[in-house]
């Protein structure tokens, strides 16, 4: 597929997914969807790939949010309406689902659609300029994209209800403090402290990591006993891997291990 909308760039084991909107500060339109959902499928199919950053192009934004226009479009139409929020769910869920770590690295406002793209992610960094928020309530809606679902998993309840119920933008370290953001640099070190992140991730055991990221993301839906009979599950199976039976040599030879995802 080409490209109109966003970059798909790939270097050392790492995809970087850029929505390339700047004169619209990102914002997502179906294009951009379809784009992304085209993206992430890529990555998926790509076993070169073991991780994923997300990010917005320029320096004002990561995403500023759905294109109001579209959904002006469908205003008055429930059945339009939950039809576009139900896209946009199925293509942020090909990449909570990739089964490879990603990282939302937000440099400027991640609101509404942005913000949700952002949970989506495996884990997220942002600059001391970011801002974030569920601003829907202020045009008469919720959010659609599956922010009220996530946010409340990630921060639990009360956060998301003052999140989407005030429509208030926060700053990166409040949603840092609350547990929406994992790390905030300062602007100039955002691209290198995440890099540095994702490369530490790239250094574990990949079967480890695919395990332990559906570990949790099915364990979220369901209770202490059945997630950790789960957890058991995957606990077995990563204890057949080749990659266990160096991880353990590693540690004991003092020495770094050289995973093969096997």
């Amino acid at each position: 597929m080409t490209y109109q909308n966003i970059l798909l760039e790939k270097e050392g084991g790492v995809a970087r997914v850029t929505v390339n909107r700047p004169d619209k500060l990102n914002a997502l339109n179906h294009q951009t969807l379809s784009e992304l959902e085209s993206a992430f499928d890529d990555v998926a199919a790509d076993s070169s790939v073991r991780a994923v950053v997300v990010t917005g192009a320029g320096d004002k934004a990561f995403v500023a949010g759905a294109d109001i226009g579209e959904l002006l479009d469908v205003a008055g139409e429930a059945s339009k309406a939950s039809e576009l929020a139900a896209f946009g769910q199925s293509v942020f869920r090909k990449l909570e689902e990739l089964g490879k770590p990603s990282v939302g690295m937000i440099n400027g406002f991640a609101l509404g659609g942005g913000c949700e793209l952002a949970l989506a992610c495996t884990l997220r960094t942002a600059s001391t300029k970011a801002k974030l928020g569920l601003p829907e309530v202020s045009l008469g809606i919720i959010p659609g994209y599956g922010g009220s679902q996530r946010l409340a998993r990630i921060a639990g309840p009360g956060v998301a209800r003052e999140w989407i119920l005030t429509g208030d933008m926060f700053t990166a370290e409040e949603a840092h403090r609350v547990g929406i953001v994992n790390r905030v640099f300062a602007p100039e070190e955002l691209e290198e402290g995440t890099m540095k992140m994702v490369h530490t991730i790239l250094s574990r055991g990949p079967i480890a990591l695919r395990f332990g990221m559906e570990a949790i993301l099915r364990g979220w839906d369901a209770s202490q006993t059945e997630g950790e009979t789960l957890e058991t599950e995957f606990f077995g199976k990563a204890s057949e891997t080749a990659d266990m039976r160096e991880g353990m040599s590693a540690f004991l030879e003092k020495r770094k291990a050289a995973f093969k995802g096997e």
